[in-house]
């Protein structure tokens, strides 16, 4: 499979080249302090570990912004450089959020992503890796109320940013 984002019909794969990381392992716990009836308090909240984070930053790199809002099968491989436990629930939670954040899904609820089906960890440790297969699935489950009121929304916003961009480059272009 070739690097990157790669869109057949009515398939998408996608390949990122770098050891897949979880986003569960090693991540750190904060706190905020809050005001509440004049007393201060300290919340606690977790966030990523800064090597997930650094991992989310670098295979945007390999994803195209799609906006996939069907029902889909998303097929993952992960090529593990090494045979340490890993948790295969942990490796998707991760990708999904990942591929949820830079675009290429519009959301990770079970409307969107239907199965997971055919997805596996490997060992490779000479080209450690995520693959990533996404095919059109049929409906499982329903539409939550105001779900596609929410799409249909952040379309709106996505098709004027993108009309006010395009405004900005032609308008560079004439000068």
């Amino acid at each position: 499979m070739k690097n990157g984002t790669h869109k057949y019909n009515d398939r998408v794969e996608i390949c990122i080249p770098m050891q897949p990381i979880t986003k569960k392992n090693s991540q750190e716990i904060r706190y905020r302090t809050i005001v509440k009836n004049e007393k201060y308090k300290k919340v606690p909240y977790i966030v990523p570990s800064q090597q997930f984070t650094q991992y989310q930053k670098d295979a945007s790199f390999f994803l195209k912004s799609l906006h996939i809002d069907y029902p889909m099968n998303i097929e993952a491989h992960y090529y593990m450089k090494t045979q340490g436990v890993v948790d295969l629930s942990n490796l998707h939670e991760a990708i999904h959020d990942i591929m949820v954040k830079t675009g290429v899904i519009v959301d990770d609820e079970a409307y969107f992503i239907v199965s997971t089906d055919g997805s596996r960890v490997h060992y490779d440790k000479d080209n450690p890796r995520t693959e990533l297969i996404i095919t059109p699935a049929e409906p499982t489950f329903p539409m939550r109320k105001g779900l596609k009121e929410k799409f249909q929304k952040n379309n709106n916003v996505k098709q004027r940013s993108m009309k006010l961009s395009k405004l900005r480059r032609n308008k560079i272009k004439r000068e």
